[in-house]
């Protein structure tokens, strides 16, 4: 198994910031050989690396990425090597996958999904578990990217609108640059919307199917008040009143106690500050808060209700709603879930409603090995 990197970063941190708020009791993974790319490297339970992309000509190469799920016309000439910098992202590979994107300029065939995070997160919320998936998936890839205005993608000042749609515009020109073909979709929180808005901009009709998973969110406008003490738009905005340059980790996450936010939030939220500097003991974020109080205001306005209802031929969406969930998940959000459910096309579109039980809205922490069974069957049965 291995995972390779690519940040906006010069240190030797991986792309993004971490989720450790709550830890999940995981088997141990033990892969027989790491691939090693480059010098900044660093040993986990596989290889980290970091590959560095050149900014060229940001017009020209933008012109030749389509919006597509995928992309077999991509050019593999010499521009291919040293596109522009669209996003940070790792991507894990299981043991068996023999592509390797810098040296392999042929279009790959491996069968790969793209996990996306929520709002405040970066793509390394789905580490853990996407190594697991990777071990057990051997012939698969995972592509884990940090979406605008976080973790490191942050630093690519990207133009506005932020919004779910830009967002996922992104990631479709992210997957065009890597040449590859994503056959599993997977979306936590805002990153469900996001996996949807993909699927909707992406060209139709499909030449494959493509299987479409958001956890723990909705189609359609955010209702106010559903998420509890810890509502994310007031977090964004007590945040936004915070200085930008903090002394200490600590000061950051008493102010939030103080303010009433759980503890669990707290102790996540700071992991989101980074030291401005080698020697210095100043903190700033990690992430552009104006850009995401930007991003969310678009996750609460955003409604694909339509879409959801008028799946393309091809298409295959999958809602989960966690037991515990802080989402307001309205009976008129279920019923038209279901709904949409009763008519799922026999050519293999169609939409399917889960519950995982024992989980909050942080899935994949709150009970990753429930999580991990009913996101298995994607992997099961879309094989090379």
């Amino acid at each position: 198994m291995s995972t390779v990197s690519c940040s906006t970063a010069s240190s030797s941190r991986g792309c993004g910031t971490s989720f450790p708020s709550k830890t999940s009791s995981l088997p141990a993974l033990n892969p027989p050989n790491f691939i090693r790319i480059g010098t900044n490297s660093q040993s986990d339970i596989l290889s980290s690396h970091r590959l560095t992309l050149v900014h060229e000509n940001r017009k020209a190469w933008s012109s030749t990425v389509p919006m597509a799920l995928v992309d077999e016309r991509q050019s593999t000439g010499q521009n291919v090597a040293h596109p522009p910098r669209i996003l940070a992202y790792d991507l894990v590979q299981g043991d068996l996958v023999k592509w390797r994107w810098k040296e392999d300029k042929s279009v790959p065939d491996t069968p790969t999904a793209v996990l996306l995070h929520g709002i405040l997160g970066s793509g390394k919320n789905w580490g853990t578990f996407a190594r697991r998936l990777a071990h057990e998936f051997p012939t698969w890839q995972f592509l884990l990217v940090d979406l605008r205005c976080h973790g490191d993608s942050a630093s690519l000042k990207k133009r506005g609108p932020h919004s779910v749609a830009s967002t996922a515009s992104d990631v479709l020109k992210l997957v065009g640059q890597l040449r590859l073909t994503p056959r599993v979709l997977v979306g936590h929180s805002f990153g469900g919307k996001v996996v949807l808005s993909m699927v909707e901009q992406a060209a139709k009709p499909l030449p494959r199917p493509v299987r479409a998973w958001v956890l723990d969110a909705t189609p359609g406008k955010v209702r106010a008040g559903g998420d509890g003490e810890d509502h994310p738009r007031e977090l964004i905005s007590f945040l936004r009143q915070l200085p930008k340059v903090v002394s200490s980790k600590n000061e950051v996450y008493n102010a939030l106690m103080e303010e009433g936010f759980s503890n669990d939030v707290a102790q996540w939220v700071v992991t989101n500050l980074r030291s401005t500097g080698p020697s210095s003991s100043s903190f700033s974020w990690a992430f552009d808060l104006d850009g995401i109080a930007e991003l969310y205001q678009s996750y609460e306005d955003t409604n694909l209700w339509n879409f959801v209802e008028n799946l393309p031929r091809g298409v295959h969406v999958s809602f989960l709603k966690a037991e515990r969930s802080l989402h307001r998940w309205a009976l008129e959000d279920l019923q038209r879930i279901h709904a949409a459910e009763e008519l799922a096309s026999e050519e293999g579109g169609g939409v399917e409603m889960h519950v995982l039980e024992d989980a909050g809205h942080w899935v994949h922490t709150d009970n990753p090995d429930g999580l991990f069974r009913i996101l298995s069957s994607s992997f099961q049965v879309l094989r090379p």
